[in-house]
Order: structure tokens, then C-alpha cells, then sequence
């Protein structure tokens, strides 16, 4: 593949299996975007070929540019069950054909035959299991129910992406290919969908500058570079590993041929003009010509930032007091108190929309407060990064300009140095700010944060267009920071070894953790353990309470009963309800199919016409009600959970 006469990949041969879980790996513009795309039938290669089973289907999401709209979240989502929805509209023109067509005419068994032929695909396709499926998908992306009736245009860039990631993951392609699926994720939703990933039934490569993403699901890396694709067998921090030695067994390679070559060509030169030896020179010669040179990549150069070391804060860096914020009649925040004290290294996380980037923004200084106070501690300088920044920037400069305004002292003298670890090479440095792709401006806008002396940093999402190195270089300059940060994101590699609290914001309030983020999820896995393990201890311990003794604890455990009781007699009333409109439902359709297998079925065309529409309308039912029991039976699960809790 190439672009304006250069060669992004060449010559790349590679199988992918039934199952396989890769890792495509490599620096950007190395081409792994453009691969995928490739694999996915979106871009032809110059040449090669890919070769496949009539049964595969691809299935890809691009990194952002997803855009859905003129339909319901549930409608466009819906989509993916194109096979169903085709076998559908097939029953419906087999329908309006049997309305219209002579019982005594021929070809009218034969539409009987399709007919019954189409309703049992549409068993065969789990139709009737289509809107649960869509409600796990979407609840486990981070969308509510109240979201499913959301026209799609109402959500934003992020969610636009996760609809679209919903419908990927509804479809089951027999190859799923992901750029980037987690950029606009929380860390809930990342957890779910590396769960479904696990357990997903097909093959995956995956773009991500994830790594504990990375390292969790692939057990295959396909690492790009200078043209080439070099496989390895395992995930990222093994390809990191053995990258090492297969670089020192290339390098020592390198030299032995360099060697070779230098000796062939010294004697090339010295006996050049010799007649005696020149058959042997013609040899030495042709022998040049056909050594296969070895290409070494160049050793990326090690990068060190160091942040501009202000003068220390006071102990308490700021203290939020009875902090309310709304945004009309949505409450954010109500009654926040915080206090955030001097070495502080906090990773806010939480689900999309709970108040995550709202907190940081209060505690930046640039959201108006409804109510409360926010006060500010002794000598601190406060700087703060959000996406949005990006676009604040004076589109008129040049990249190196705007680095230069905020730099001071001796760090000047290595701005390009730091700005080639913001993925700034070469002459990117003198483009105006103007023609920058959006996630270049985001870099930028980071690396001007960070040249300006501060002792609090407040950073918003800071690594979403940064590259596995450039995260490291970030993660090494505030591993040796001496201030206080507080950052929202849910990339668990860059924060484990950098926070020091987690707080965790939601609809509830907010929570702190101490310790990394580690330790925050395995405290939250063993607090949602434990709540299961209080709930089936409860229910045995209920048992096993004697008759006599315990008055009190008995009484309370009947009135909890009964409240339970109450709460979950009109959801069992209408499950009794649907479950037995489902068996009339069944009976009834069991009976109609023996009709239409009986011959004489079809010699009265009036009552076969009315029958086949009786038959339609009870599918359509039996579709309905099932949905409708799915949707009871989790509600009763809900209720007894809580009661459990």
C-alpha cells in the first residue's frame, strides 16, 4: 500500500483464525488504520489479495467520524439484525402475495411452503431474543433506559461512537476489527466490554494504545514498522520483551553482514584493475548484488521530560465546602464537601455523564459554582487540560511558537526535542496551529499545559491522542513531579503506578479509595462479592432461624418480607399474566401448523387467508410478550437484589 510515493506496508503476508485475538501494534503512521480498512474491504491495496470463506463476514469501527441520525437509539441499533429484519419484510410480501392469490391456483401451496419455511428461519435467527440482547449491549456501553428512545442525534460525538460500537458487537462478524474502541469509554464500560470481548465468539484485531486493554485480551501481537509486519506470540508487554532480544539478534546480524560487505568491498577495490584477479572481482561483484541487505529500525530516541519545578504549595491545596452545581433542573453535585492536601495523586473515574469532568473543572476554577464555596490554599498555581482547550489555541502560530510563548529557563533549549515526544517530528513543528488535525491540537495544547510552572495540575482525558511512547514519557515526568495532580481517565496502565487516591464520582456522590487503581478495582469486585455473599447468607440465615426465640429479628424479617412481598406482586401478577397469554399464544400457533400441514387446509382459500393472518398476528404476539417477559423477569431480579442488599 501506498501513499503519495510512499510505502506504508509491503509484501505482508498473514493468517488470522477462527479465534485468534491480535494486538496490531506499531508507531502512528506506521499504517495500522490503514490495515485495517485494507482487511475490511474499505481501501484496496495496490497488490496482494485477501482470501477468505464465503461465510466470514467483517465487521469494523474506525477510530471517530460515526455519525447516526433520523432514528430511535433502539431503531438505528436495531439495524444490525439486518438477517431478521430481512426474513421479516420476506413474511410480510409472502404475506400480502397469500391476500391476493386464488387458494385453488397452484403457486398458491408453494407461497403456503415459503411462508412456513420463513417463520421457522426466523426461529432459527433467535428473533424473538433480539431486544434483550440490544439492552444488554447498550446498558453494558453506559446507556439507561431512558436513553432508548433518545433520537440518535441527540447524542454526542462519544456516545455516537459507542451506538455504533453496540451495533458491531450485535452483528457478530466472524472478524471483528477495532481502532481504538476505547478512547470513549469510562471505566466501567471498559470493564464490561473487555468481559464481552473475552467471551466472544470469533476473531479479533485490535488498535489500542491501551496496554493493560491490550495485555488482557490478546494472545497475539502484529507489530508494523518500516513496510514490514513481524508476528509474536503473546500480548503487548511480551512483545515489548522479546522485541528487545530479536532487535539485539537483528543488530549483531547487521554488523556480521556490515562486516562481510566492507571486507567484499575492499578487495573489490584493491584488485579492481588487476587482470589476474579479475574473474574473481566479477564474482565478489554479482555476490554484492544479490545479498538481501538487513534493514535495522532506528533506535527511538530516548525522551525525558521534566515538568518546571515551581515553588511548593501549602499543605491544603484547596478545600470544596456545601459545593451544589446544576445545570437547570439536572443536580450534579449537592452538598460536596472535598479537601485535596499538597502530594495528592487522584485519578477521578466514574460512568459517562456522572460528574466526572464537571468536579475537575470546579476544582480548575472554570465552572461557575450554583452554590458553595471553592477556597484555595497558600502560593498554589493551578494548571489545567481539558480536550476542548485545543481549540483556544492562536491558530494563527506555528506549533514551535506555541510552545516558546509559555517555556522559560534552560527547558527552551529542548522544545523540539519534547514536542517530537507529542508525536511533533520534523518540519510538523513549523505548521500553523490552523491546518492541525483535531487530535494534534489536543498534543499540542497538553505539551503548552505542561511547559507552564505549576504545583497542581488538573488534566482531563490527557492521553486520548497520545501513542504507547509518548504516554510513557508523560508517565515518567509525572512519576518525578514533586506537586499535586488530579486526573480523569480510565487508562489503567498510565494511572496504576502514578495515583496515590481514586475518587469516584457518581449519581450518588463521590468516594474515595486509597491506593491505585488496582487496588480500587479489586476493592470493587470484592465489595460487589461480598454484597452477593451478605445476600445468600441472609437468605439461608432466614431459613435456619428456630421458631421460638428472636421475636423481634422475626418480626423484622416478616415486615421486610411483606414489603418485599407488596413490591413485587403487581411485577409477578404481570408476569403470571404474560406467561399465560404466552402458553394460549403457543397452544394456538401449535394448532395452526397442524392445519397447514393437512392438505385440505388450503381447499376453503377464504378461511386458509384468514388463518394465515391469524398465524402472522400470533407471531408478531409471541415476539412482543416474550420481550415483555424478559423485561418483567429483570425488574423482579432487580427488586429482590435490593432487598437482598
Amino acid at each position: 500500500m501506498q501513499f503519495g510515493g510512499r510505502t506504508l506496508f509491503d509484501d505482508l503476508s498473514f493468517m488470522i483464525g477462527a479465534h485468534d485475538r491480535i494486538g496490531l501494534v506499531g508507531s502512528n503512521g506506521a499504517g495500522k488504520s490503514t490495515l485495517l480498512k485494507v482487511i475490511a474491504g474499505i481501501v484496496p491495496g495496490d497488490n496482494g489479495s485477501i482470501g477468505k470463506a464465503e461465510y466470514v463476514t467483517v465487521g469494523y469501527l474506525p477510530q471517530d467520524g460515526v455519525i447516526a441520525s433520523g432514528k430511535s437509539l433502539t431503531k438505528e441499533v436495531e439495524t444490525a439484525f439486518e438477517d431478521i429484519q430481512e426474513v421479516q419484510q420476506e413474511l410480510d410480501l409472502v404475506h400480502r402475495q397469500l391476500e391476493t392469490t386464488d387458494p385453488m391456483l397452484p403457486e398458491y401451496m408453494e407461497i403456503i411452503e415459503i411462508f412456513g419455511e420463513l417463520q421457522h428461519k426466523l426461529e432459527d435467527l433467535d428473533a424473538f431474543r433480539m431486544q434483550s440482547k440490544i439492552e444488554r449491549v447498550l446498558m453494558g456501553l453506559g446507556f439507561s433506559v431512558s436513553d432508548f428512545e433518545r433520537q440518535t442525534e441527540e447524542f454526542s460525538g462519544g456516545w455516537q461512537m459507542r451506538i455504533a460500537l453496540a451495533k458491531l458487537l450485535l452483528k457478530e462478524p466472524s472478524v471483528l476489527l477495532l481502532d481504538e474502541p476505547t478512547n470513549h469509554l469510562d471505566l466501567e464500560s471498559l470493564q464490561w466490554l473487555e468481559a464481552y470481548l473475552d467471551q466472544y465468539n470469533g476473531a479479533i484485531i485490535l488498535v489500542s494504545h491501551d496496554r493493560a486493554f491490550l495485555d488482557s485480551l490478546t494472545t497475539k501481537t502484529l507489530a508494523l514498522g518500516m513496510g514490514k509486519m513481524e508476528s509474536y506470540s503473546g500480548n503487548y508487554s511480551f512483545y515489548e520483551r522479546e522485541k528487545v532480544v530479536r532487535r539485539e539478534l537483528q543488530m549483531n546480524a547487521f554488523k556480521n553482514q556490515q562486516k562481510q560487505i566492507e571486507q567484499t568491498e575492499k578487495f573489490i577495490d584493491r584488485f579492481r584493475y588487476k587482470a589476474t584477479k579479475a574473474r574473481q572481482v566479477q564474482s565478489r561483484i554479482k555476490q554484492l548484488d544479490k545479498v538481501e541487505r538487513i534493514e535495522v529500525e532506528d533506535d527511538e530516541e530516548q525522551i525525558q521530560f521534566h515538568f518546571p519545578q515551581p515553588q511548593p504549595s501549602g499543605v491544603k491545596v484547596m478545600e470544596l465546602k456545601h459545593i451544589v452545581k446544576r445545570y437547570g433542573d439536572h443536580t450534579v453535585f449537592a452538598g460536596l464537601d472535598y479537601v485535596i492536601e499538597r502530594g495528592d495523586r487522584i485519578a477521578i473515574v466514574g460512568v459517562n455523564g456522572a460528574g466526572k469532568s464537571t468536579f475537575s473543572r470546579i476544582v480548575a476554577g472554570v465552572e461557575p459554582l450554583t452554590g458553595g464555596e471553592r477556597i484555595v490554599g497558600y502560593n498554589v498555581i493551578l494548571s489545567y487540560f481539558a480536550q476542548h482547550q485545543a481549540e483556544e489555541l492562536d491558530m494563527s502560530k506555528e506549533v514551535l511558537e506555541i510552545v516558546d510563548d509559555v517555556a522559560v529557563g534552560d527547558i527552551r533549549r529542548k522544545l523540539r526535542t519534547i514536542l517530537g515526544s507529542f508525536l511533533f517530528h520534523g518540519d510538523d513543528v513549523f505548521k500553523k496551529v490552523s491546518v492541525l488535525s483535531g487530535g494534534e491540537k489536543s498534543r499540542l495544547a497538553l505539551a503548552k499545559m505542561l511547559l507552564q510552572p505549576a504545583n497542581v495540575l488538573v488534566m482531563d482525558e490527557p492521553t486520548n491522542h497520545l501513542d504507547m511512547r509518548s504516554k510513557m514519557v508523560l508517565q515518567e515526568a509525572l512519576l518525578e513531579y514533586d506537586g499535586t495532580y488530579i486526573i480523569v481517565s480510565h487508562d489503567r496502565s498510565f494511572l496504576d503506578p502514578l495515583v496515590n487516591k481514586v475518587l469516584e464520582v457518581s449519581t450518588n456522590g463521590i468516594r474515595t479509595f486509597l491506593g491505585s487503581i488496582s487496588d480500587y478495582i479489586q476493592k470493587k469486585k470484592s465489595e460487589q462479592t461480598a454484597l452477593a455473599s451478605a445476600a445468600r447468607a441472609s437468605k439461608v440465615e432466614a431459613k435456619q432461624v428456630p421458631e421460638t426465640g428472636g421475636k423481634e429479628r422475626k418480626r423484622s424479617d416478616a415486615e421486610k418480607r411483606q414489603q418485599l412481598s407488596k413490591k413485587l406482586r403487581p411485577a409477578r401478577q404481570r408476569l403470571e399474566k404474560l406467561e399465560q397469554e404466552i402458553e394460549r399464544a403457543e397452544k394456538r400457533k401449535l394448532e395452526i401448523e397442524e392445519l397447514m400441514a393437512d392438505a385440505d387446509f388450503y381447499k376453503d382459500g377464504e378461511s386458509a387467508r384468514k388463518t394465515t393472518q391469524e398465524y402472522k398476528e400470533i407471531q408478531e404476539l409471541l415476539q412482543a410478550r416474550y420481550a415483555s417477559w424478559n423485561g418483567v423477569t429483570e425488574e423482579i431480579n432487580e427488586l429482590e437484589r435490593d432487598a437482598a442488599s
